[in-house]
């Protein structure tokens, strides 16, 4: 028996719930990863599972287990990203999350010069705003706005993105233009976005200099996804409180007008969030780090476009 194998495998029985899910994950078939674990128990002459039709259940000396192997499988990985020296081509597949926004118009536009890198290795990128079981999904980080409040994460600030607000032509020709952030609850409607987490429409925030305002706004439609928050101002059904880049084509041909231009609002921090039990391998560091100067590039971006408004 490989025990440094068969100990992976029960790892990911337990962090996945059942052997269905661990093969899908390993690649594997499901009665090689139930001959594994079998051989494993066999070895250490104790059940560390025990089975239902339903589900697996870890017992007590399966929970044990589980926690030394998850530290050493770790530690072991993390020994490995460490021998790798200047001259060895990170390799391997990197499982990421993050929004559509950020996938469709900052990180795929420039994955050629990520790939001209780290030719060898894999990005596997999920899209979307959902809740992710890091664990079970085998996820190695996401890319998420705002800052987490999942204490079981360990999170990197990469950066900042800042906000502005926009109308389309058509709704700027019912509605008129705004002049206070006030009209918006009153004679004026918004695209309401969605939080996933908590289920509630979020706020908008204004400031100029130190007025501070929090505003409810009236709104027609509510999204919780970045790109058809977007298109929903396109459509003329109401302003946005939107990331400068996702906007910034829409802008140029025409389809979306800024509004409120005197007031600003706080900017969105970026965070790469990832599970407290993995160390960051060398492979997911080096897209970390390549993701974090893409951010930083963005930003310089959205300084000069705001030096370009204020001359």
């Amino acid at each position: 028996m490989d025990q440094l194998s068969a100990m992976r495998v029960f790892v990911r029985v337990v962090e996945t719930g059942n052997f269905s899910r661990a093969a899908a994950t390993l690649n594997m078939p499901k009665t090689t990863v139930t001959n594994m674990v079998q051989s494993l128990e066999r070895h250490l002459r104790t059940t560390l599972l025990n089975r239902t039709t339903r589900r697996v259940m870890v017992t007590t000396d399966g929970a044990l287990y589980y926690e030394r192997a998850a530290q050493i499988l770790a530690e072991l990985d993390e020994l490995d990203g460490s021998m790798s020296n200047s001259q060895t081509q990170p390799t391997g597949r990197v499982r990421v999350e993050m929004a559509g926004a950020f996938a469709d118009l900052l990180v795929i536009p420039n994955l050629c010069d990520f790939h001209t890198r780290y030719p060898q290795i894999t990005l596997d990128i999920g899209v979307g705003d959902r809740l992710v079981d890091y664990i079970a999904e085998n996820v190695d980080c996401a890319l998420r706005g705002g800052t987490p409040t999942d204490q079981s994460l360990i999170a990197r600030k990469v950066g900042e993105i800042g906000f502005r607000f926009y109308a389309a032509p058509r709704y700027i020709e019912k509605f008129g233009i705004p002049n206070h952030p006030n009209e918006l609850t009153e004679s004026h409607y918004c695209i309401g976005y969605l939080n996933a987490t908590s289920g509630r429409i979020m706020p908008m925030d204004f400031c100029r200099g130190d007025e501070k305002l929090e505003i409810n706004p009236r709104y027609v439609i509510s999204v919780n996804d970045a790109r058809s928050y977007v298109n929903a101002a396109i459509s003329g059904i109401g302003i946005a409180q939107a990331v400068e880049f996702m906007v910034r084509d829409a802008v140029a041909r025409g389809e979306l007008i800024e509004v409120l231009p005197d007031w600003d609002c706080e900017p969105l921090p970026l965070y790469i969030v990832y599970p407290q039990t993995r160390h960051l391998s060398n492979k997911v560091r080096v897209f970390v780090d390549w993701l974090a100067r893409l951010v930083q590039i963005l930003k310089a971006e959205e300084q000069r476009a705001q030096i370009r408004r204020a001359s």
